[in-house]
């Protein structure tokens, strides 16, 4: 048992209605979780507002309430703790209840547009080719030394992260890499966290509906650099235009990596190949089985986070070589008989699926055809999908419009959305098919001996989200199947 005043250690509380030397279970801010002797926190989110929730976990047993606005009607026995921000408090809370996790391990946050779950996934199986314990929270899963555990959010809940952590702390992990989103440092989840340090990938256009203003999304992505205490690292991509006003006022150790610029970890493209890139970073060639200029600039932020995490230059250099491409980005198959390579990718911003079009683009001879096959997500923000519509026909022979996932939007609106950027010169280039198996039947059917085939946005995701119902659906299952059938 834990007492109350224990776990609102360092909250910035406004005012208190009873006792706080009293002992509690646990914490939740999910009324229908709430149990005898819990504290419930009310949190105001986008679809519901946890305040309206507070009878029902008084009535299932909570002895304490922590939220922005006092009830009307105060229960004796019950503990009302009143905050200016519930989300900050119950990151501060869920750290105090989880015993400080991650000051008993070195967390590394990884922030920006693109390449964070390259980049928190890669060091992950770096550290752990060294023989080393290791944890990741990425958008993909959660990983505690050899367990792993499904998750939906790139930055799950201030109290998700806090247990993970205290379980990897039970299981002896030394180093954990989080991926850290702008939704999760403007919601504070990862408040009273005790950051080792903090890399930056790139800033480029997504989240507008969320943060209303690139300045804004800019400035969140900044707020993470800002609170990194003096002991901590900050690696910062200084080729990016917001790279050097990420790191203004951190008080972490300033480090930097570029290709084009001159860096503390910089990286030179010698070779670029659909079997690999050879680099150089340092002064020292490496060879990875990674593709892409984008793919060079991930390395060598990897690269230098685990150096400034201690690992030894040869050992680094090992490791990074052996590095495997992470599920849905840049994964490809290569078909038996006739040579066709199909790539799957979550590029599902502007840049990113910019940056997959080009290194493809880069490596292959332009004697094939290069066919995309694109959507964009609903419910999320729709000022990027023209944008994609000329990115892709721009940089592609051919492209097929689809759905990813339209959630409770019309596929076929958001197909005319992402149509509007295509320019009157590439609108023959251009179709439309709304099922997203058939648009990618279509491709398979386009594609003659070597050419590519890129199926873009949704990458890992092993399902397609229509009116809030959820499907199997998993781009390379289908377009292997698709290869298979057309070879017969």
């Amino acid at each position: 048992m834990i007492l109350l005043k224990d776990i609102l250690y360092k909250v910035a509380i406004e005012s208190v209605v009873g006792n706080t030397n009293i002992s509690i279970q646990h914490i939740d801010f999910d009324s229908r979780n709430i149990s005898l002797n819990d504290v419930f926190v009310a949190i105001r989110g986008a679809a519901s507002d946890g305040h309206e929730y507070i009878a029902k976990a008084e009535n299932n047993g909570a002895i304490a309430i922590v939220c922005e606005e006092l009830p009307q009607k105060q229960i004796s026995g019950i503990t009302y703790v009143l905050v200016e921000n519930t989300k900050e408090a119950l990151a501060i809370m869920a750290n105090n209840y989880y015993e400080k996790p991650s000051s008993r391990l070195k967390l590394v946050g990884v922030t920006g547009t693109n390449g964070k779950t390259t980049i928190s996934s890669l060091l992950h199986q770096l550290f752990t080719l060294a023989g080393y314990k290791v944890g990741l929270i990425s958008t993909i899963k959660i990983v505690v030394g050899d367990e792993e555990f499904p998750t939906r959010l790139t930055t799950p809940d201030s109290l998700t992260i806090n247990k993970y952590l205290r379980k990897m702390n039970e299981a002896g992990v030394e180093f954990c890499f989080m991926e850290v989103s702008s939704h999760g440092i403007a919601q504070h989840r990862t408040s009273g966290l005790d950051f080792a340090g903090g890399i930056f990938t790139n800033l480029s256009h997504d989240h507008l509906d969320y943060h209303k203003s690139f300045s804004e999304y800019r400035d969140v992505k900044k707020k993470f650099f800002d609170e990194l205490p003096k002991s901590a690292f900050a690696i910062t991509n200084i080729d990016d235009k917001n790279g050097a006003f990420m790191l203004q006022n951190t008080k972490a150790t300033k480090k930097t990596y570029a290709l084009k610029t001159n860096a503390d970890y910089k990286a030179q493209i010698l070779e670029n190949e659909l079997s690999g890139l050879l680099l150089k970073i340092n002064n020292n060639e490496v060879w990875s089985t990674l593709i892409g200029n984008f793919n060079a600039y991930n390395l060598a932020a990897i690269y230098a986070a685990a150096d400034l995490l201690g690992l030894e230059e040869l050992e680094n250099l090992k490791y990074l070589s052996q590095l495997k491409s992470v599920s849905g980005r840049f994964q490809y198959i290569i078909s038996d008989k006739e040579k066709i390579t199909a790539i799957v990718d979550y590029a599902h911003t502007p840049d990113a699926l910019k940056n997959v079009l080009e290194a493809i683009n880069t490596i292959r001879t332009k004697n094939e055809e290069l066919i995309t096959v694109v959507g964009c997500g609903g419910d999320r923000d729709a000022t990027k999908r023209p944008i994609m519509g000329k990115v892709a026909s721009d940089l592609s022979t051919k492209v097929i419009l689809t759905s990813d996932n339209p959630r409770t939007e019309d596929p076929d609106k958001i197909i005319e959305d992402v149509e509007a950027g295509v320019e009157a010169h590439n609108w023959s280039k251009v179709i439309s098919v709304t099922n997203r198996k058939q648009a990618i039947k279509s491709a398979c059917a386009m594609a003659k001996a070597k050419d590519i085939i890129l199926i873009a946005g949704k990458g890992h995701e092993t399902y397609q989200e229509v009116n809030g119902v959820r499907s199997d659906f998993d781009d390379m299952k289908i377009v292997q199947e698709m290869l298979e059938q057309f070879n017969k």
